[in-house]
């Protein structure tokens, strides 16, 4: 279902809003089953690995060991007409379980003979709100899509599989401009893994002071930047995480923050806490192959002033009238 609505807020801006569940309806059955291959793969990685050290011989631990680096460097075939079903699938009854809204502050703003670099935030335990932009689920009018992730992930047996499947890729500057050059639009969490670290309880968190190299890569290629706030994916996981410089330090190491989260009951499904994805209008970039620090910097602003005014227009709106954004 689409719906348009006017934002007071910004000179009766009309607002796009699809709900994943009305457009995507599904059960519990197929929500456990999908949010088990989305999420459950991290955990069920842990214990692949655990259970083996813990209860075989060393010997044998070392053979099921080795046949797990196997998986990690078996190309994936992108293609695989099991994987577009597989992730046709998860994006239905992924994003239906909390549900996801997509707000588009102007739809018509978007090309589909264009490509754009969203900036995703927050990162939260999970960007998991990324998804109702993927190719997979088709709200937006854009025909080809990539969302850009950790490189661990792609080095991790099982999820890299998935993750593939549904649209995702490695976050490197290659991969991003040669995927810019050759006509797909990029989604991505500036912040990254960092802006894990920082995570506060009750208070939304964007570490985008230092981060620059999207804003040149965008400006490199001359694409047009997309702020995107997500409202609500903060509380579908209780989380915890140690303080302090070393456990940065070791999540800058390893490309991936290692807290603690659960859902309900204690399990890795999250909780059914609706989740509001609000696109603001793309800011134009004129095509600058070598641009100084001084131009990016002042890029770099204007994404941030966009940002900053796209959560304050729509935080009432959506039900956060009193939330917080601090920026780091």
């Amino acid at each position: 279902m689409v719906e348009k609505e006017m934002n007071g807020n910004n000179n009766n801006q009309e607002v796009t809003i699809f709900n994943s569940r009305e457009i995507n309806p599904s059960s519990l059955f197929h929500s456990i089953v999908a949010l088990g291959l989305w999420m459950g793969g991290i955990h069920f990685n842990f214990l692949l690995f655990f259970i083996p050290l813990l209860f075989l011989p060393f010997s044998k631990f070392l053979l099921f060991f080795g046949l797990q680096l196997v998986l990690m460097f078996i190309p994936v075939n992108e293609n695989s007409n099991l994987g577009r079903r597989l992730a046709r699938y998860l994006a239905k009854h992924v994003s239906s379980h909390f549900p996801v809204f997509l707000h588009v502050e102007d739809i018509n703003a978007f090309h589909a003979d264009r490509a754009y670099v969203f900036g995703y935030e927050p990162h939260s335990v999970f960007p998991i709100g990324m998804g109702i932009l993927s190719e997979s689920v088709g709200l937006m009018p854009l025909p080809k899509i990539k969302i850009l992730a950790s490189s661990a992930v792609f080095i991790t047996p099982f999820i890299r599989h998935i993750w593939t499947w549904c649209g995702l890729t490695p976050a490197t500057k290659q991969n991003f401009t040669s995927l810019l050059k050759a006509g797909y639009s990029c989604v991505l969490v500036p912040g990254g893994v960092q802006e894990t670290c920082y995570m506060k309880h009750g208070t939304e968190i964007a570490f985008l002071k230092s981060r620059r190299g999207f804003i040149r890569i965008a400006m490199e290629t001359g694409k047009p930047l997309v702020p995107v706030f997500c409202f609500g994916q903060s509380h579908v996981f209780n989380w915890w995480k140690p303080e302090g410089k070393l456990f940065i330090k070791i999540a800058r190491t390893i490309k991936f923050a290692p807290i603690i989260f659960w859902g309900i009951l204690g399990s890795p499904f999250p909780y059914q806490h609706p989740i509001h994805v609000v696109v603001g209008k793309p800011i134009e970039v004129r095509k600058n192959p070598q641009p100084t620090m001084e131009e990016v910097v002042e890029v770099q602003n204007q994404f941030i002033t966009a940002l900053k005014d796209l959560f304050e227009r729509h935080k009432s709106r959506v039900g956060y009238p009193d939330l917080k954004l601090e920026i780091m």
